[in-house]
């Protein structure tokens, strides 16, 4: 008997994607990219590499594939969103590859870059978990191109 997860209401068949982002395998995650699945799997599988890249990011490949992954995401969020809205019981939650690939692209001086994806997340309305949100790191990245 197959596993089955509920995807927007409905009870799918867990797939490699599930099964890749689930495992926290960062090579099963990787291999799992190419392989088409419902949008909140393929939103995990993003997020699952995005994360475990964002902690290796003093190593080169590490941040490369960190920021190619998390560019990905940001792409795909017109069509990963609103179902991820719907799953969510009618909210957004937290997508932290939003601050990872700021944060990056923030550390590699790429500021300019780094507010579009500040303002990209609060065109969707989304937090970030701090007290000043996404305009407050804005304003952080502003202050720290200043320097």
């Amino acid at each position: 008997m197959s596993a089955s997860v509920l995807r927007m209401g409905k009870w799918v068949a867990a797939d490699e994607v599930f099964a890749a982002w689930t495992s926290g395998d960062l090579k099963r995650m990787l291999a799992a990219l190419a392989i088409r699945t419902n949008s909140i799997d393929r939103h995990f599988l993003l997020l699952g590499i995005v994360r475990a890249t964002y902690k290796q990011r003093s190593n080169p490949e590490m941040r490369r594939l960190c920021l190619q992954v998390a560019n990905q995401h940001l792409s795909e969020c017109g069509e990963i969103l609103p179902a991820l809205r719907i799953n969510s019981g009618g909210f957004l939650p937290s997508v932290p590859t939003f601050q990872h690939l700021a944060t990056v692209l923030a550390e590699d001086g790429e500021h300019e870059a780094a507010i579009k994806v500040c303002e990209q997340a609060l065109s969707y309305d989304l937090k970030d978990g701090t007290k000043g949100g996404f305009k407050g790191r804005i304003d952080k990245i502003r202050k720290s191109a200043a320097r």
